[in-house]
């Protein structure tokens, strides 16, 4: 499953490409009661009507691949008679026209989709014919299949606002009147899945508007599927491990844990073309081992993190990417710049200190003044650069040698220079 397969579909949810077949849907109230049940011709629906289902069925292909919309699968039990998704199956070849099939899908949603409120569902039928595409994504008149599939939505129904309004019948500004507004969806999802532009039975597109509590007893209980995390809840759950190990009270902690956020980041990789999508890379148990040991994370603190991570996520491996906060990367850089500029206070603050402590001199006026020291070689070197810097007999004369990398630069009296 690609954002490009997810565009594809979305882009023909417009009145001119549409070719939504049937719509169906039930009223469910806070006590879980079916209030109502409806089934329509969608090319039939009033205009207004028309508009606001096909923007309720975007919302469920829009948002990010892997956090707000998840490929599950479905294990092999489920495949089979009597399991959920051999029932979806029989859902899409009625074409949501059997009333019994529609009820035992609504009784499933309401035994399996926990909420406080009331709220809509609904379920689009569609066929589409998927045109044959060239290497240049040109289409050809050919088709290559026709992708049946169904999409779900699942809408929290609210009562408006109070609020005051004009009272046509009165003639006057009275209080308005509330109605149970449908919102936009919670929770949905798509079967089969739309996979490299064809269709596959063995998994379902779900879809979640809130990433950090997504309904995952809807992916088990209701789809049949395990459920997944998304990237939000990978990324909380990590930085809960890591803060739970090393703290979170203090400045070292902190400062500890935005570094290991910027080592995870420098794992992403760059594209230069940024029409095309880098490939993600995971972040295994030995991957953040050695992020934790380049941070600075103690052996022991580092074990007990590598533990927590594997149990909590097994072999649903989070890429680089789901792990970085890019405000804390922010943060980061504001504390390192801070950092630096206090460094360079400090370095001045020495030199002033130095130069207080030269000898003095009487001048040719009788004022005393720092007698200036002068040097052959004067050196000014990177902090890392010191440590490398040795004396060395060449030629039998005494000389310093610094190490140099080829990428590396040379400045003599101002003027850069090759070595």
């Amino acid at each position: 499953m690609n954002k490009k397969d997810i565009l594809e579909l979305k882009r023909r949810f417009k009145k001119d490409a549409c070719t939504f077949t049937r719509l169906c849907g039930c009223y469910v109230d806070a006590d879980r009661n079916k209030v109502t049940t409806f089934g329509e011709t969608f090319l039939n629906l009033e205009d207004e009507e028309f508009y606001k289902y096909l923007e309720i069925a975007k919302k469920v292909l829009s948002g990010t691949i892997g956090n707000n919309i998840l490929e599950l699968e479905f294990p092999t039990a489920e495949e089979a008679p009597g399991g959920r998704q051999q029932f979806l199956m029989g859902l899409r070849e009625s074409a949501l026209k059997s009333d019994e099939l529609m009820d035992a899908f609504y009784d499933l949603v309401i035994e399996n989709y926990s909420y406080v409120g009331n709220y809509l569902i609904l379920v689009f039928h569609d066929a589409y014919d998927v045109m044959t595409k060239t290497s240049d994504n040109n289409k050809l008149d050919e088709s290559e299949e026709v992708y049946e599939y169904l999409l779900c939505a699942i809408c929290p129904v609210s009562l408006s606002k109070a609020g005051l309004g004009y009272r046509e019948d009165e003639n006057r500004i009275g209080p308005r009147i509330r109605d149970w507004v449908v919102g936009v969806p919670d929770t949905g999802f798509v079967f089969p899945a739309f996979t490299d532009r064809s269709t596959d039975i063995h998994s379902v597109m779900f879809y979640t508007r809130d990433t950090k509590t997504p309904h995952a007893e809807f992916m088990e209980a209701g789809l049949g599927c395990g459920s997944k995390f998304t990237a939000t809840e990978q990324k909380l759950t990590f930085q809960s491990i890591v803060k739970e190990v090393i703290g979170e009270d203090d400045e070292k902690s902190e400062a500890l844990f935005l570094d290991i956020q910027d080592n995870l980041n420098d794992l992403i990789p760059v594209t230069e073309d940024e029409t095309a999508e880098p490939e993600p890379v995971p972040v295994t148990l030995d991957t953040i081992s050695s992020v934790l040991s380049e941070s600075g994370v103690s052996e022991e603190q580092a074990a007990v993190i590598g533990k927590n991570y594997e149990d909590v996520f097994g072999e649903e491996v989070p890429v680089a990417e789901n792990l970085v906060d890019p405000k804390l990367l922010e943060v980061n850089a504001k504390r390192k710049e801070r950092l630096e500029l206090v460094q360079q206070v400090e370095n001045l603050k020495q030199q002033l200190e130095e130069t207080r402590a030269l000898p003095v001199e009487e001048s040719e006026d009788g004022e005393d003044v720092p007698a200036v020291k002068t040097y052959d070689v004067i050196l000014r070197v990177k902090p890392e650069k010191v440590g490398q810097i040795h004396s060395q007999m060449i030629d039998g004369k005494k000389c310093l040698v610094i190490p140099m990398e080829e990428d590396e630069h040379a400045a003599v009296n101002g003027v850069n220079t090759t070595v």
